[in-house]
This record gives structure tokens, sequence and C-alpha cells, in this order.
């Protein structure tokens, strides 16, 4: 099992300076990778700074040299297809290889896109978001796209340099269980990020509900894809190493192949770097 550090892109973690704190403390405490959230707008949080995810992962980068880098998540229809395969394509080099890219709608909807004009049709953005990642995948891959689908289009584009990870870097897909689409989308990439309906961002899932997920990915898994699959869950756990066994060990032994550490959403530490710092210092859980 691995161990990331989650942060959200707002409050003090807006500093890239302090993001690259964190990514150093954490590679020096054995955590295994370090994700930040992708945000423009949450009126939740809104008279807090923001800072851009992509140069702060440029900050983490350039602080570590082995943990894993990435956002979670990235709502790809809120992008240009080109313009995010830029990005990822260049921290992957900058980073020699480490990023994991995660993807999905985004939220809150009506903060990311309609409050610019946007649609904010579920469907439509599932589209957007289906068509977007194959369209990234292409372009990772270095070799000309030539793509007319029915919300973008591609004449004969080379977008070099090629991603550093071949064909490209890992993609998981996050979602809400037990709604089925996005856990049938994720098990066409490689790995999955669960919240769950009865768990929100930093609460501990039931194991019984990890291993109904982890049974219907794996259901719907293509048998010939030959990849291997994450199943990423995340909550706050203990610095005590005993207490966080027995939070974690469960939903290892259900399937879960990496534990992310968060803060809980509606806490008064989610966006603060002392008591994060603290959380990572003390090291990842031990299973």
């Amino acid at each position: 099992m691995r161990f990331s550090i989650n942060i959200p892109n707002f409050g003090d973690f807006a500093d890239p300076h302090n993001v690259a704190t964190v990514a150093g403390a954490a590679e020096q405490a054995g955590w295994d990778g370090l994700f930040v959230w992708d945000h423009v707008l949450h009126r939740q949080h809104q008279r807090r700074p923001f800072g851009d995810p992509w140069m702060l992962l440029t900050a983490a980068a350039l602080a570590t040299s082995r943990i894993r880098l990435g956002t979670l998540l990235t709502p790809v229809p809120r992008y240009r297809p080109q313009q995010l395969a830029r990005q990822v394509a260049t921290l992957d080099h900058l980073s020699g290889g480490r990023v994991i890219f995660a993807a999905g709608l985004g939220g809150p909807i009506e903060d990311e896109y309609r409050s610019f004009g946007d649609t904010a049709e579920p469907r439509l953005l599932a589209e957007r978001l289906d068509e977007g990642l194959e369209l990234l995948r292409l372009f990772w891959s270095g070799e000309p796209v030539n793509h007319h689908g029915r919300h973008y289009e591609v004449r004969d584009v080379t977008l070099l340099p090629a991603t550093v990870q071949r064909p490209s870097p890992p993609v998981w897909i996050g979602g809400f269980w037990p709604r089925r689409p996005p856990m049938r989308r994720a098990a066409r990439w490689d790995g999955a990020v669960p919240l769950f309906e009865t768990a929100r961002h930093g609460h501990v899932p039931d194991a019984a509900e990890v291993r109904d997920l982890v049974g219907y990915v794996r259901k719907h898994r293509a048998a010939e894809s030959g990849r291997p699959f994450e199943f990423v869950l995340g909550g706050a756990t203990p610095p005590d190493v005993a207490k966080a066994r027995d939070v974690i060990g469960p939903l290892h032994d259900a399937g879960a192949t990496w534990w992310d550490e968060r803060q809980v959403q509606t806490g008064p530490d989610l966006d603060r770097l002392a008591p994060v710092l603290r959380r990572v210092e003390a090291g990842p859980p031990v299973v």
C-alpha cells in the first residue's frame, strides 16, 4: 500500500513556497505522493487566496526527487485539452516521470462552470470528460493527432515532447460512490478515486462499501488490459501508528492500494500549513 498527502490549492497552500515545504517534508518522512486540489472557484472558500495547481506542483517537483505528484482531481471539461496536455507533459518532464493524472467532472459544478458562463449539465460535461481524456492520451503520445468529435476538433497536430511515462502518466478517475457511471469510467483507465455519499472528504469510508466498489470496478475491467489498477481511498488518520493501522487495515483488506491522507473538508485545519505539516512529519501509517 502507498501513502499520499492531500492539500487544497487555497489558503496557506495558495503559496508555492508552502507547497514545496510540504512536499519536501513528505518525501523526507516517507510518504509516496502529494496531491493538490484543482479549483478556480469554490464559493465555500472564496475569500481565501487560490493558487494555480500546476504552478504549485512545479514547486513541489523542484523540492523533491522521489514522490509522485498530481492533482486530485482535475476537472477536464473545464480545460482546453491541448492546454492541459502541455501542462501535464511539462510537469512529467520536470519531475522525471512522477506525474499521476486524476480526472473527473470536478465541482461544485455551479461554481466551476456556470459562474463563468459554461454549461452545468452533467451529461454534457461527462461527454467532454470522456472525449477530453481520449484526446489527452493521443496528445501525450507525441504522434500526429486528427480528431473530429462532438465537442473537440483537432487537425493534424503533434504536441512534443511526449510524456516521459509511456504510453502516458497513470490516469485515475474520481466520482461519488454508489454512483455507477464514474466507476465504470474508472475501470477503463488506471485507478479509481472514490468519494462516498456516506463519507465525504476527510471521513473514513466503511469497509463494506469499499468491498462493493472494488468488486464493481473489477467486474467492469477489461480482462486483457494488463495494466496495474489502483484503488485510492482517503481520510484523516491519527499519527499514532497502531490507531492508524486499525483505521486503514480493513480498507487494505477490502482492496485499497493507496491511502490519501486528508483533512476533514469542514474542519478548521483544511488549508493551514502548521497542522498539515505536523501530520506530514509524523509519517505515513503502517499497515
